[in-house]
């Protein structure tokens, strides 16, 4: 088992976690340990509840992920993805550390399994984009926007060996705006292979970033007019 920092506690759980699938998972316990706001108010949350169900016997469970004091999820909700590709889901979160910012961390059932290297340095942000095999390697990759308000960085990892790699970036792109509660743009797939849209740095284009190999290239696929241009743009 894999323990270590954040903490594991494990609630009502059985011995078998071979036999576990992960069905959701929430936030839970409300904080204000991290003054930041990004997302409009000053709660962010200490906790993770993932759910879990045997696969032998149909029973329900819950596993907790309990953060240390210097750690928050400054994020929107957990997001589901078969992460490892063994075919059960895991947790993608943004977990900061509040004197280091925020990363990206992967959770199962028996705790982190990955996470990127935070930002370096405490109020710095970055907002998830989308889950998906962008370069068709046959490794999960994860997209995000590296400080979508400063840096405006398009990064994306790979999930290999149990760690997450860096495997491309590109600049001037962003998904979020200072107090949203909500992050814009996603991953669609118009027929051509899948496209990452954001918005371009300065908020006035609409842009469709697709992976080659290992090299990210974008294009204007219409003009910005607001969150529901993006959503629009989304559904092709």
């Amino acid at each position: 088992m894999r323990f270590g920092l954040p903490i594991c506690a494990f609630i009502g759980f059985w011995a078998s976690f071979a036999f576990a699938d992960i069905k959701s998972a929430e936030f839970s316990d409300p904080t204000t340990r991290y003054n930041h706001g990004i997302l409009g108010d000053a709660i962010e949350y200490g906790s993770l509840h993932i759910s879990v169900i045997d696969k032998v016997t149909g029973k329900n469970n819950t596993v907790t992920i309990e953060l240390p004091w210097d750690h928050v999820f400054e994020d929107i909700k957990p997001r589901l993805a078969d992460i490892d590709n063994d075919g059960n889901l895991e947790v993608v979160v943004i977990e900061t550390d509040v004197s280091k910012g925020a990363a990206l961390a992967v959770y199962d059932e028996f705790g982190k399994l990955a996470e990127t290297p935070h930002i370096g340095r405490s109020h710095r942000w970055l907002a998830p984009v989308g889950i998906a095999d962008f370069n068709g390697d046959g490794d999960m990759d994860i997209a995000y926007i590296d400080r979508p308000h400063l840096a405006k960085k398009l990064r994306v990892w790979s999930y290999r060996n149990g760690k997450l790699v860096k495997i491309a970036s590109a600049k001037n792109l962003t998904n979020h705006k200072i107090g949203w509660d909500f992050i814009t743009g996603g991953v669609r797939d118009c027929g051509t292979g899948l496209e990452i849209i954001t918005a371009n740095g300065g908020w006035r284009k609409i842009m469709s970033t697709r992976m080659k190999g290992m090299t990210l290239r974008s294009e204007t696929i219409g003009p910005y007019n607001g969150p529901d241009s993006l959503n629009a743009a989304l559904g092709c």
